[in-house]
């Protein structure tokens, strides 16, 4: 899953290089912190934080498929 969202946002950003993705795994739960350069912030948020929704929808679908759950986090 993580090389999903690190596909989705590479594809978002200018600095593909600046692109930090933690995962952190518990029982019931993946929860994925992502971090970009401060220019891309804006890039992978969105308007009204639409992209990011997005990108939380799609990665809830993924994760439904091995009966997880999933949070995304943006970091600044």
């Amino acid at each position: 899953m993580k090389d999903i969202l690190e596909i989705i946002i590479s594809n978002l950003v200018d600095n593909q290089e600046e692109i930090e993705i933690t995962e952190t795994v518990n029982p019931k739960e993946i929860l994925f912190e992502v971090k970009v350069a401060q220019d891309d912030i804006g890039k992978v948020i969105g308007k009204q934080g639409r992209t990011a929704k997005s990108i939380r929808t799609l990665m809830k679908s993924v994760a439904a498929k091995e009966r997880k759950r999933v949070s995304v986090e943006f970091l600044d």
